[in-house]
């Protein structure tokens, strides 16, 4: 059978694809790094500012 391969995102070692359960990752550790860096804001997302909370009317229905 055929391994597909490729390099884990955040190291670049090579992993296999199929029965790996960290999947894009090649480890847990990878990935919790990776999850990290989302929780601290290190990554960021392109688009158009938000308004701040204080400029949003709160409503009762």
């Amino acid at each position: 059978m055929n391994q597909i391969t490729h390099p884990c995102p955040l190291c670049q070692a090579v992993t296999t694809w199929s029965d790996n359960p960290n999947r894009p990752f090649c480890s847990k550790r990878c990935k919790l790094i990776d999850l990290g860096a989302w929780a601290s804001d290190e990554y960021l997302i392109a688009g158009d500012e938000l308004p701040s909370p204080e400029h949003h009317e709160v409503t009762d229905y």
